[in-house]
This record gives structure tokens, sequence and C-alpha cells, in this order.
């Protein structure tokens, strides 16, 4: 679940970020009136927006403009590392997304609170007001990462000019294209889909990789987290996939409590997902049999069964990469490219 902080600094700003907090129940919600709650009275609110801009998926002030403002510019990391940061004046008439409107979602939330607040949202991204195609909009909505934030900005230049944007996918592309873009058309800027982070078609290309990948991993009992890393950096490698790619692990459900795999999985902020021997052999597929493997656990494969099995039946991208007693397999989720119109 994803981590709120609201901080108020009056008694009727108190009430709003009660209001707020209720319209997200989605989010971990934590709620600081500054002169409400007398514990808070003396404490920095520098301090807090340095923790809450590292530990928050969304950090609401309630309060004056100037006072967000001033509390988390000295830790603005940048575009693709902000938490969303939104301002509702303390009576709840006014939403404005401050920070990381597209990419975190700011102008989205927004939009949800002051629905919910019965406010009107002040939406200041260019795209947005001229209600063009936001590509990191897009691709937050879509499980993309961005891996060339600060491109977004030729990209979105292109269009509010009225100049075309170029898209190169591949995976397959559902939906009517936005306005200006095209899939064929040469352009001096544009956005390719996909796990390939080399190319560049545009000269200037933004980068869109979908977070659809899963690792499906093996080890011996005891093996380290480091020993786990190396495998798959070098498995990654070996396929070609970005880091950025992977949404999750995989394995054999006796490797619950596997202390190097855990803490490899805590490392990268990965979740780990288990499965039974008989989940694991009901998988179909073509998979690298091992005997040893059948004999000791009770299905012939972990890795790659595993990888397609969390994937919900994707496409194994790399077969079992073995190296110092561990082994690594790729799958990735069944995955389009879905723009206006398409069906979900």
């Amino acid at each position: 679940m994803r981590h709120a902080k609201l901080v108020s600094f009056t008694a009727v700003g108190a009430q709003t970020a009660a209001r707020c907090a209720a319209l997200l129940p989605d989010f971990l919600c934590e709620r600081y009136a500054r002169t409400v709650d007398r514990s808070l009275a003396h404490t920095s609110l520098t301090r807090f927006a340095q923790q809450a801009m590292v530990d928050c998926d969304l950090l609401v002030f309630i309060g004056a403009t100037g006072i967000a403002v001033r509390a988390v510019a000295p830790y603005l990391a940048g575009k693709a590392y902000d938490p969303a940061v939104v301002v509702i004046d303390e009576a709840g008439r006014f939403v404005i997304p401050l920070l990381s409107g597209h990419l975190g979602g700011a102008n989205a939330l927004a939009a949800r609170l002051a629905e919910g607040l019965g406010a009107q949202a002040v939406i200041t991204t260019a795209t947005d007001g001229r209600a063009a195609f936001a590509v990191d909009t897009w691709a937050a909505a879509h499980g993309c990462v961005v891996c060339d934030p600060e491109n977004i900005k030729h990209v979105s230049g292109a269009l509010l000019r009225g100049e075309t944007v170029g898209i190169r996918s591949a995976f397959p592309v559902d939906g009517r294209l936005p306005a200006q873009t095209s899939l064929t058309e040469a352009a001096p800027s544009g956005f390719v889909i996909g796990f390939d982070t080399a190319i560049a078609p545009f000269a200037h290309t933004l980068h869109l990789v979908p977070q659809i990948v899963y690792l499906g991993i093996g080890c011996r009992r005891g093996t380290t987290a480091q020993a786990i890393e190396a495998a798959v950096q070098a498995a990654l490698e070996a396929a070609a996939v970005p880091r950025c790619a992977i949404c999750g692990v995989a394995s054999i459900d006796v490797k619950r409590n596997e202390a190097g795999l855990l803490h490899f999985c805590a490392a990268q902020g990965w979740t780990l997902r288990t499965f039974s021997a008989e989940e694991l052999r009901a998988v179909p597929g073509d998979f690298t049999a091992s005997a040893f493997v059948a004999r000791t656990v009770g299905v012939d494969n972990v890795c790659e069964r595993a990888a397609v099995r969390a994937a919900a039946g994707g496409r194994l991208l790399r077969r079992k990469t073995a190296q110092d007693g561990v082994t690594v397999a790729l799958a990735a989720q069944p995955w389009r490219a879905q723009f206006e119109g398409a069906p979900v």
C-alpha cells in the first residue's frame, strides 16, 4: 500500500486533513496536526519534510503554498524521484498539485481530492491545460518506468508546439494514437516502449519500460544475498532486460523463509511470491528439467516455472541461468500498449 503524510497548521486545517484521509483509502495515511497535537508543537517542519520526501508516495500540506514550497525545496531529487506533493487551503476550497504532477500522480490525486471535498483543482501543467497528451501520465497509468525523464520535456514540448512525436513499440499497440503522434513517421522527438533502452530512433528519445517481468529464483540453502544478486545481474544482462522492468520475484514455497533470498528482495524493494511444488508442476510449457531438483523439492524446475506462474502464464524471456548455486529465469506478463479507445 502506498504511504501518505498529511500535515496541517490550524484546527480547521486538521478537519480538512481528516476529510482528505478518508478520500485516500488506497493509502496508508498519517496525519500531523501541528497546532492541535501538542506533541508536535515544537517539532521541526524541515525535518518532517526531509523524511516525508524520502519515505512517502504522497505529501499533502493543508495550508499556505509558500510553507509547502519552503519545506520541500531543499530535498528535491528530480522528476523521477520526488513524491506527489499537494497543497490544499485550510478550508478545502482549492487543491494544487505542487510537485510530480504526472509521474507521481499528483494531478490525478488533486482531482480526486477536489471532487471529494467539493473544491477546485488548480492544475498548472501545460499539457493538462491544453488537454494535450502527457507521455509521463500515460506511462504511470500503464505501469511503465520512464528511464530518462530529462527527455520528457522534448516530447511534451514538441506536442505543445504542434509537431509530430514518434512512437516505436516492441509490444502490440491497441486503440487510437494520441493526436500528433505516429508509429511510422520520422520525428525529432519521440518515445520507445520496450526493454531495449539503448536504441535511439529519435534525436530526443524517451524510453518507457513496462514493469512486467518476474524473476524466478532457485537457490541452495544458505545462499547469500550477494550471490543471488550476482546471478540475477548475469541473467538480466544475458536477456538484455533492464532492472527497472522487474516487478517481483518468484520461487518455490520451501524458500519462503530463505534469509539470503528475503534480504535480496528487501534490498531491491521487490515482493517475493512463492508457490507449492504442485502449483509449479501444473504450469504448462517446455521447461529445463532436472532430476536432482525433482527429487529434492518435488518439481523438475523451480526458476522457470515460478517465473511463468507469477507472470500469469507469460512468455519466458530467459531460461535457467545457473551461477554459484543460484538459478534464475525471467518471464514477462502479457502486455499491450493501450491508448484511447482500446479495450481494457
